[in-house]
């Protein structure tokens, strides 16, 4: 079965989002702008509290999924279909912004370390006008791996006897959380359509069999093709593993709204305008 080799080193930039909140973007970048169905990818995170602290008022999203994964620090969610709630490290937002959303994440916090992930997941056509759903996942509802070598958190897909708690999604997605112990290995078979790639939060990394430039902190990996995956850690790493199946649609970005046409993305300004966006 073929091995699963590196496509392409992308370092994340450092930008701002919301009410200037600091971030690390690697997907929804120049350098890897749309990986089907992966849209973007950001780390935030910080300890000091004025590069999080005005967080991310309300604002709209139509046609997409956001999933936001804590690892540090608090914050609380509000939404247009009354979901409310505080994450906690460890928490999981999967929220499927469908036909149209407006939501607001502030920090629960006026001080301390802010660290976490939001991704977005593109939606097929025939679901980017269904009904929103919000789907909060607490830390303690995700399966853990844990051997000498390594732990691995479980938040979609499979791994071992440990199954994520996003189920039945159109996409198959795979998103494991994995710690990897200096000079150990982690291995995983992947489906052979999927698209992947590994985002490095800390440490070091050799991937694959071929050689490579030298893999650190906060630096995306795009994965070629294939079944095979081997992960090898020169000191003690951390980091994300996602894959999911294309979707292979033409894509409309229209800021928060992302939709197949130029036409769908000016109706979705226009629904937000005139009142008529977050009405079910």
């Amino acid at each position: 079965m073929s091995s699963v080799e590196i496509k392409k080193i992308v370092k994340a930039i450092v930008t701002s989002d919301g009410a200037g909140v600091k971030l690390k973007r690697s997907i929804g970048t120049p350098e890897a702008d749309y990986i089907d169905p992966f849209l973007m990818l950001d780390e935030f995170g910080s300890e000091n509290k004025d590069d999080y602290i005005a967080g991310f008022p309300p604002h709209p999203h139509r046609g997409i999924e956001t999933v936001t994964y804590m690892l540090e620090g608090e914050f609380e969610h509000e939404d247009s279909i009354g979901s409310k709630g505080k994450m906690r490290p460890g928490d999981i937002q999967w929220m499927k912004t469908g036909r149209g959303i407006i939501h607001s994440e502030m920090p629960a916090m006026s001080g301390g370390k802010l660290l976490g992930f939001q991704l977005w997941i593109n939606m097929p056509a025939k679901f980017k006008m269904n009904k929103p759903e919000y789907h909060y996942i607490k830390n303690n509802e995700i399966g853990v791996y844990k051997d000498n070598d390594k732990t691995v958190k479980i938040i979609a897909g499979k791994f071992k006897n440990f199954e994520g708690p996003e189920k039945n999604h159109n996409v198959e997605p795979i998103y494991l959380h994995v710690l990897l112990n200096k000079n150990k290995e982690f291995n995983f078979e992947l489906p052979s359509g999927h698209n992947s790639f590994i985002y490095l939060l800390k440490g070091e990394l050799k991937i694959g069999n071929n050689k490579h430039q030298k893999i650190n902190n906060s630096t995306l990996v795009l994965l070629k093709n294939g079944i095979n995956l081997t992960v090898k850690s020169s000191e003690k790493s951390e980091f994300l593993f996602i894959a999911g199946k294309p979707i292979g649609e033409t894509i409309a970005r229209g800021g928060p709204f992302v939709m197949n046409t130029k036409e769908e993305i000016i109706q979705a300004i226009e629904d937000y305008k005139n009142g008529k966006f977050a009405r079910y």
